[in-house]
């Protein structure tokens, strides 16, 4: 945010009077001669932070919004640090996704102190909607499968962000078609008076008919000729700790339950642990994230680093550690022009795991440009993806529905380059020809980029096998 030039020039202005009037003199005072060389030159004072007037939080309690400053009422500082800090303060708020517009700002200065105010534009919070999805990894897998409706899952999503005025979300779904599922998931990440602590609970169940029983050419094969299908339960519970602005810690520990049809096992008698039907077992997992960008969804400067390690089971039905790491660094190159850089990764032991712990490249926001079509597993991968943006246009769209917390829709539009390469290990499942060597891809694309942190993702990408194609990504569906 820039600072309006009026209030550096009032700044100046006031503190040189403040400094003549620390030195007071009268017309008898006698003259004292100083050598030039013994001439300092005054030493700015600190201001002090007054009030903190916080506009336009309709549902968000103030305390909340404080919590991401990096100063507070009391705080000495030096006017220049102040307005660095206005910077990251519009930062963090707006990366909370409480707000779609914040303006942090000078208000008035009162001798030595200077108040300050904050002017927020909330979110809708409340997403009662309608849910109908595509159940495949991805728009090209759909695709590959025909497009069909039958894969479609359909149903309620309701979804209460900021459900107390403290960012705590509250989440339930009711779907059915392809999976029927049931979820329930309540996380407070500021339960205490330090906010500093928080904690999530939340229960799931699913039920499918069809199941991705193993891969082969790099393909997911399906069956779905199996009466009972697979049935998924989990509960958990997890604690976080933040205990400043940009470090977060989570601990989580789940129970499972996955039963499949016994026929499954004739498929594939290595998708469990000896020919088992059913697994039950808990996983106990740390995470540690530290975010310092300009826009959490769609960083364009700044680091995101985080990395973790999990423990799934306990005995010879589920026995695996995992280690994973991932970071992203985005630098301004040039004016509008921005590089990015991206790296993951994850390592399995011990390396013998059941087919259901192999899911690697195609899964998530772990996978190649270029090699959407395709699914890549192992127990081991890294992985490295460069990109190159160029902002190509920024305007607003006034909605056709008057708003005073939504007057206007921003798009960012970015062309952008990029290379990708990546490795994936697999000690038991070798049957597929991208596993156990380098993959390199490449390509160009378009961002698109929306309130509500929605973007839209053209890549028209090439990869090692001589193939190329056009391919859509979208992220976040609410």
């Amino acid at each position: 945010m820039r600072i309006p030039k009026k209030y550096y020039t009032v700044a100046i202005l006031l503190l040189g009077s403040l400094l003549l009037q620390a030195q007071p003199t009268t017309p008898d005072s006698p003259t004292v001669a100083v050598p030039v060389s013994t001439i300092q030159e005054p030493q700015p004072a600190p201001f002090v932070v007054g009030i903190i007037y916080i506009e336009g939080n309709k549902r968000t309690k103030s305390y909340i919004i404080k919590r991401e400053l990096p100063f507070k009422t009391g705080d000495s500082i030096y006017l220049p640090d102040l307005v660095k800090g206005f910077e990251i303060s519009r930062q963090q708020l707006f990366n909370t996704g409480l707000f779609n517009e914040v303006i942090v700002a000078l208000k008035a200065f009162r001798g030595y102190e200077v108040d300050v105010v904050i002017q927020v534009k909330e979110r809708w919070y409340l997403f009662p909607l309608p849910y109908l999805k595509p159940v495949d990894r991805n728009l090209s897998e759909w695709a590959r499968q025909g497009y069909g409706l039958d894969r479609i899952n359909y149903g309620l999503k309701f979804t209460q962000y900021n459900f107390s005025g403290r960012n705590d979300k509250l989440r339930f779904y009711l779907i059915s078609g392809y999976t029927k599922q049931l979820q329930f998931q309540y996380d407070q990440p500021y339960a205490d008076k330090t906010l500093r602590h928080g904690f999530g609970v939340g229960f799931s169940y699913s039920f499918n008919r069809e199941i991705n029983y193993a891969t082969i050419n790099n393909q997911q094969m399906f069956t779905d000729s199996l009466a009972d299908g697979i049935r998924r339960w989990e509960g958990k519970i997890e604690y976080s700790y933040r205990p400043g602005l940009r470090t977060f810690h989570a601990v989580r520990l789940s129970v499972f339950k996955q039963r499949v049809d016994s026929q499954l096992i004739e498929l594939n008698p290595k998708y469990f642990v000896d020919r088992s039907s059913s697994v039950t077992y808990p996983e106990l997992a740390y995470n540690m994230k530290y975010v310092n960008v300009d826009y959490v969804h769609f960083p364009l400067t700044g680091w995101v680093v985080e990395a973790g390690i999990l423990k799934r089971g306990i005995n010879k039905d589920m026995n695996m550690w995992q280690i994973n790491a991932k970071a992203n660094k985005g630098w301004q190159v040039a004016k509008k022009t921005y590089y990015a850089l991206q790296a993951a990764g994850v390592l399995r032991v011990p390396f013998d795991q059941p087919y259901i712990n192999h899911r690697m490249f195609g899964y998530g926001d772990m996978f190649l440009r270029g090699l959407e079509r395709y699914v890549i597993d192992g127990v081991a991968a890294a992985m490295a993806r460069s990109s190159l943006r160029h902002e190509l246009f920024r305007f607003n769209i006034r909605p056709p529905i008057k708003s005073r917390t939504h007057d206007r829709v921003p798009f960012r539009i970015y062309a952008r380059t990029f290379g990708d390469m990546g490795y994936a290990y697999n000690k038991n499942f070798r049957d597929n020809s991208l596993t156990n060597r380098m993959l390199y891809t490449g390509g160009f694309g378009v961002d698109i980029v929306t309130f509500y942190d929605f973007i839209l993702r053209f890549d028209y990408s090439f990869n090692q096998l001589g193939e190329n194609g056009l391919f859509l990504h979208v992220k976040n569906d609410f």
